[in-house]
């Protein structure tokens, strides 16, 4: 195998060796290159020596030393893995994307479950993709931390729900890993009556027994109303959501008690569901499942109230409204008031808007569309000039697009208001309001 190289580095090593667009390289120090997990981690040598194929199919050995990173040697490829996007192959019966209408942009309707993407980026995957081969190098490479979409420890139940033969076959990777020291963080997506229940106390026992383990998420499952054809499924009951926190809460304390640190937490949105106060910011101890939204409230109001202790006082008038979904109002109303206390010339207006697009069930911010969103203020005029919206709403901050193609630019001519993007930090938000004067 070999990867083909799509350009060089102006001014690069490889440059300087006359390496061009078209050569492949073959091996670096002896070990076939097949993707960028076996580039950068055999690139990470003092000493290198890179085999090419050049496009005339002639063969050249590069010798490089002292190199800094894999990018001062100045290979560019194609795609940033170096081959294909590895997809999902499983039909899970939750699968969010299955739930998607036409018409929205190409890359939502990709199912991605590509074990590099993991290590590199956080992505979580199924496992039931991985082969031998696989395992085999994530194990000689230590690569660490493995996310993985675990939803059941139960083998035959993890088949079902996730309509693949191999899905329970590939629970044993887990344990491989444990073994070999990789660390694991686990999500759990939770389906009332199917995987809760029994169902959750038997996961959280068996997943006690991997050492490495890490953390553990257990998220609800979500649903939109596109689900014609496809598995029965429904929302969480409020007293079904309060016992996934109690199992939860029962399982860490009895591990605490046996000397571990506690390991599994239920998302934000248990708690949202069961009417239950969002823990204190020290349940959450490192927050090591933040991006599955988990103490994602707690973090917030702490980080925001601290931004606001190094903010100058002042006096100035500052009038905007703040644009979210259902499932953040009441964090975005507490975390307004905390600045309207701290700066009393402000004057700020919280929307919480239902998505009518994909069903009143999906209350996130970052999926309402363009097109809710103005429908919404063509009924009921924003009462301010100027909206704040969160990055999570857009494509990136460069395309600033909704989910629906809609562009913010579009949404701005048609309200007849400012639009600012905040990020989606508490330091950052803190800031944002801060210099947000009346126009």
């Amino acid at each position: 195998m070999a990867v083909t190289v799509s350009g060089v580095k102006e001014n690069s090593e490889c440059c300087k060796k006359k390496i061009r667009a078209g050569d492949k390289l073959i091996s670096i120090n002896g070990n076939e290159i097949n993707d960028v997990l076996d580039y950068r981690f055999y690139s990470d040598e003092y000493k290198l020596k890179l085999e090419f194929l050049t496009s005339d199919g002639k063969k050249k050995t590069v010798k490089l030393k002292d190199i800094g990173s894999p990018d001062d040697i100045g290979l560019q490829f194609e795609t940033y893995l170096m081959d294909k996007h590895k997809s999902c192959k499983n039909k899970c019966i939750f699968c969010f994307i299955d739930q998607l209408p036409k018409g929205l942009r190409s890359s939502l309707y990709f199912k991605d479950d590509d074990a590099r993407l993991s290590f590199l980026f956080g992505n979580y995957i199924t496992l039931t993709n991985l082969t031998e081969h696989d395992v085999d190098r994530i194990i000689k490479m230590h690569i660490s931390p493995v996310n993985a979409s675990v939803h059941t420890m139960d083998p035959l139940l993890r088949v079902r729900m996730m309509k693949n033969p191999n899905a329970g076959e590939s629970l044993k990777y887990l344990y491989r890993f444990s073994e070999a020291g990789i660390k694991l963080n686990v999500q759990l997506v939770l389906c009332p009556g199917i995987n809760d229940g029994a169902a959750l106390k038997f996961t959280l026992e068996k997943l006690k027994e991997l050492k490495s383990l890490q953390s553990i998420a257990a998220v609800p499952v979500g649903i939109t109303k596109y689900r014609d054809d496809l598995c029965p499924l429904r929302k969480f009951l409020p007293v079904e959501a309060a016992a996934v926190i109690d199992e939860i809460d029962g399982f860490n304390e009895k591990i605490v008690s046996e000397g571990r640190d506690k390991l599994a937490y239920p998302s934000d949105e248990f708690y949202q569901l069961a009417g239950r106060e969002i823990p204190s910011y020290e349940y959450y101890g490192d927050f090591p499942q933040l991006e599955n939204g988990v103490g994602m409230c707690a973090s917030m109001l702490y980080e925001f109230k601290d931004a606001l202790g190094g903010l100058p006082s002042d006096e100035k008038k500052r009038s905007f409204a703040v644009v979210t979904g259902v499932a953040a109002f009441s964090l975005m109303e507490e975390l307004s008031d905390s600045f309207k206390k701290r700066f009393p010339g402000s004057d700020i207006t919280v929307y919480g808007i239902k998505n009518e697009f994909f069903g009143e069930d999906i209350t996130v911010a970052g999926l309402l569309t363009g097109r809710d969103i103005i429908s919404y203020f063509k009924s009921s005029r924003p009462d301010k000039d100027t909206l704040v919206f969160p990055l999570s709403m857009f494509k990136s901050r460069e395309e600033l697009v909704f989910l629906d193609d809609v562009k913010l630019s579009e949404l701005e001519d048609a309200l007849g208001v400012r639009a600012v993007v905040a990020d989606c930090d508490a330091y950052s938000l803190a800031d944002l309001f801060y210099s947000l004067e009346r126009r």
